[in-house]
């Protein structure tokens, strides 16, 4: 059986580069901090035997070299172009097997959580988590075949539309979906908690 790869895509968390909007509602630094040990406490969380653990960081030079993220953890630059784009190019690097990628914004994401994802993936080419905003807090692909080249192009992101929209990059694919998860994008989501 091949190896599943699970994938976290992170920001450095400087004031004014990430939780932007949640920023406007708390203070860049405030939001820059909640985000820094929300994603903490994930990476420890999800460290499994079951799956490698891979940090997706940006931006590149200063992401691969920070000591805000644990440093036994590897790490793999997010490079250019938007979020389909930097996660279609996880998908392509990573070594064979089912891949999974999350975002670090989800509080909700737990072992069991991810589990029920790759297991979804046994007789499924793609499973995605969706988010009650019309995203998505997890995307995974078998990769049985290589990701067709369409794959995450066009999706209007930030968007009630970018799950439907990504779902749309996968034509042919039997597609599971798992359990809906909120992420954290405003103090109201933050409230929620």
């Amino acid at each position: 059986m091949r190896r599943q790869r699970l994938v976290v895509m992170l920001k450095e968390p400087r004031p004014g580069r990430v939780k932007t909007r949640l920023g406007r509602d708390i203070g860049m630094t405030t939001s820059a901090w909640w985000f820094r040990h929300q994603s903490a406490a994930l990476l420890k969380r999800l460290e499994d035997p079951r799956w490698d653990l891979f940090l997706a960081v940006a931006p590149d030079r200063a992401g691969l070299t920070s000591r805000v993220w644990p440093s036994h953890l590897p790490r793999v630059p997010q490079g250019s172009g938007d979020l389909g784009a930097r996660m279609a190019r996880q998908f392509l690097r990573m070594p064979p097997g089912p891949v999974c990628i999350i975002g670090a914004d989800i509080p909700g994401i737990t072992r069991a959580r991810v589990s029920e994802a790759f297991r979804a993936l046994g007789d499924h080419e793609a499973v995605f988590g969706p988010a009650p905003d019309g995203g998505f807090w997890l995307v995974g692909l078998k990769r049985s075949a290589p990701p067709p080249p369409s794959l995450f192009q066009n999706v209007r992101w930030s968007s009630e539309h970018a799950l439907a929209d990504s779902r749309a990059t996968l034509p042919d694919a039997k597609i599971a979906t798992v359990a809906t998860l909120a992420d954290v994008d405003t103090v109201a989501d933050l409230a929620r908690l």
